[in-house]
């Protein structure tokens, strides 16, 4: 009789375990958002307000964590190399899409070696030059960079980078032979414009905005098809005359591959939330990211037509 007893009570713990693990207890321990990039930039601000965010949503910790290097490869393969059990994510931003374009030996595949989460938001690129240069005009800038070209260098904070996918176009749209200066991301590289080193710097609002409007560094043009409104007074590089000039810098979410499909869908939910969130309270507008919220299958489309079109831009326009 005891064993009997001793047998149901086994029983029914077993069932209860099984139906906890179907209905699916997941997330059940803090989770980890690695960024790829130094505290401080552009990526991180972005990541720490979804972190938030998520935290709110999903119950638990979500803590960001810097591991800057190697043109943001060192943080994404630690992510790669993590468990598929959606407790470790990526928080990158476009540049991470295009690492097998800019690297010689890139230590893995970003279209195939991730499970893509969502992606967040989107933000215009700001150019900006030396505060002591005469130019304020983007027609100014090229016309004197195509008269000098010994003159003028721009600076690049990471190969692959919507900042170097600018820099790149602009040079291809001025017909300009434009010297560049690789950097381990953007502080090095504003700084060096700000001290008039380099000349021109095309990067993310969120990471410029600050210095241009103190006047540490001269704003030029925004990359996107309006205006912004972060920097309102800056023209566009469609009203500067160059119509096709339109780029931007994108944020976004990864997991291991082979994280399960419902803890997929389930952190794909959490992230759309907290943009949801972000954009209500204008956290977001006030970094000047547009909000964006997709499926996951959105996500893997939109990447994959981005990777595309970009491809070709970087094979014939080496840095």
């Amino acid at each position: 009789m005891k064993n009997m007893i001793k047998n149901i009570f086994t029983y029914f713990c077993l069932c209860s375990s099984w139906a906890s693990f179907a209905q699916g207890n997941f997330p059940d321990n803090s989770i980890k958002l690695i960024v790829p990039f130094a505290a401080g930039g552009g990526v991180d601000n972005a990541a720490r307000l979804i972190a938030r965010e998520m935290q709110t949503n999903l119950h638990v910790s979500v803590v960001v964590e810097n591991r800057p290097g190697a043109n943001g490869t060192i943080g994404a393969k630690a992510v790669q190399l993590a468990p598929a059990d959606g407790f470790t994510l990526l928080f990158s931003a476009s540049t991470h899409v295009l690492t097998k374009y800019v690297m010689a030996n890139a230590p893995y595949d970003p279209l195939t070696d991730f499970s893509f989460i969502a992606r967040v938001g989107s933000a215009p690129l700001l150019m900006v030059i030396s505060p002591d240069l005469p130019q304020t005009k983007l027609k100014e800038v090229i016309e004197s960079a195509k008269a000098h070209p010994d003159k003028w260098s721009a600076g690049l904070p990471a190969l692959g980078a919507a900042s170097h996918l600018a820099t790149l176009m602009l040079a291809k749209q001025g017909n300009l032979n434009l010297t560049t200066a690789v950097y381990k991301g953007t502080a090095p590289a504003l700084a060096d414009v700000a001290g008039g080193h380099t000349q021109i710097l095309i990067d993310s609002i969120i990471s410029l905005q600050s210095l241009a409007k103190s006047g540490k560094v001269k704003p030029i043009i925004v990359t996107s098809a309006k205006r912004s409104s972060v920097m309102p007074n800056v023209p566009t590089a469609l009203e500067s005359g160059y119509p096709s000039f339109v780029t931007e810098s994108w944020y976004g979410i990864w997991a291991p591959k082979g994280t399960p499909e419902d803890r997929v869908q389930t952190l794909n939910k959490a992230a759309n939330d907290a943009v949801r969130q972000l954009s209500k309270t204008g956290a977001f507008e006030q970094l000047g990211i547009e909000p964006v919220i997709e499926s996951v299958a959105e996500f893997k489309k939109y990447t994959a037509t981005y990777s595309q079109e970009n491809a070709d831009l970087l094979k014939s326009s080496p840095p």
